[in-house]
């Protein structure tokens, strides 16, 4: 494979085609055009996670996005008509000793001032970036202990963060000795900095996001063996409710069995996931309407440029696909 900084060169603007869109539902001709192709941008990761846009606004050279590699430690940036490049390493372990497979940051977010929020594996922590370029632990204890690793990030409105945490950023995962908390869970960060457990009953909750009118939260469940979406309701004060399933992947015999990682939400209400065999994208009402596939294992997806195009992190590469929608927040 390609190292990261190898990618730099690569500032094509004649994209290779990969993959294939499934078509479960007519729904999804809505939200996906019959001739939509997966576009890769660029390739060499080792296992890219996380992406995020950072709009024009907000820089004179036009949008990029942002995505991590985990393994490589790194936080890369890809512009079109540039290419990619090295835009922060280390990325999410700044210790001297190894940390594992995973040790760099996974899920990315833009607060409400345009801050980059991370989820960082070998620091144990969630972060972000300030104005002058330093970063600030947001969160990384919960009772005065250690969380295991966090992994993705949903912000709210009001700039509160729900995170997930389970424990694939730990040198030896569920074993490893410097483990302080014995369940993976779904965390609140107020903005007051108190950070309180939402729910520990899901073996490995991963991708999570808030529906358009954040009266739900979905969290994704990466275990084969429990491959359900949930649908927490956001209660008056904040707190979640209990959950209901919202997609069972076990009980659909059009997609392999598999638990899924990330996700991002429409602003129909529509759930593109990263699950089994691709992106899995799902009506309001968890029915399962179609599936992105690039032919590659898929982490996590981000909304970007007006909104409508869907960026994809896949294995190595980093794509993207056109849709008929737009995201949540881009109204």
């Amino acid at each position: 494979m390609l190292s990261p900084a190898l990618c730099a060169a690569q500032n094509t603007t004649n994209f290779a085609h990969i993959g294939r869109v499934d078509r479960f539902d007519a729904g999804l001709d809505r939200l996906i055009a019959g001739d939509a192709k997966i576009e890769v941008l660029c390739g060499g990761f080792e296992w890219a996670e996380g992406p995020v846009w950072v709009p024009r606004r907000e820089n004179k050279f036009g949008g990029y996005v942002l995505f991590s590699d985990i393994p490589h430690n790194v936080v890369m940036k890809w512009q079109e008509g540039v290419g990619a490049s090295v835009y922060m390493k280390p990325a999410g372990y700044t210790g001297v000793a190894d940390y594992g497979r995973e040790p760099g940051s996974n899920g990315l977010a833009r607060d409400a001032r345009g801050r980059l929020v991370l989820c960082e594996h070998g620091d144990r922590r969630v972060s972000v970036v300030s104005a002058g370029g330093g970063k600030i632990t947001l969160a990384d204890r919960w009772n005065g202990k250690r969380l295991n690793s966090p992994n993705d990030l949903a912000i709210r409105k009001n700039g509160e963060i729900f995170f997930t945490d389970p424990i694939y950023g730990l040198p030896q995962r569920a074993d490893d000795p410097r483990r302080e908390i014995d369940f993976c869970g779904v965390y609140r960060l107020q903005k007051n900095g108190e950070v309180t457990l939402q729910y520990k009953e899901m073996s490995r909750p991963n991708g999570i996001g808030f529906s358009p009118d954040e009266k739900t939260l979905y969290v994704a469940n990466s275990d084969g063996g429990d491959p359900v979406w949930r649908a927490f309701p956001v209660k008056a004060d904040g707190d979640l409710g209990e959950p209901k399933p919202f997609f069972d992947a076990s009980k659909d015999d059009r997609i392999p069995n598999g638990g899924g990682d990330g996700l991002k939400v429409d602003t129909r209400g529509n759930v593109f996931a990263t699950g089994p065999g691709g992106v899995l994208v799902l009506s309001p009402e968890g029915e399962l309407l179609g599936r992105i596939v690039t032919g590659e294992r898929i982490a996590n997806v981000g909304w970007g440029n007006d909104g409508s195009v869907l960026y994809l992190t896949s294995d190595m590469y980093l794509c993207r696909i056109q849709t008929k929608t737009k995201g949540a927040g881009f109204e």
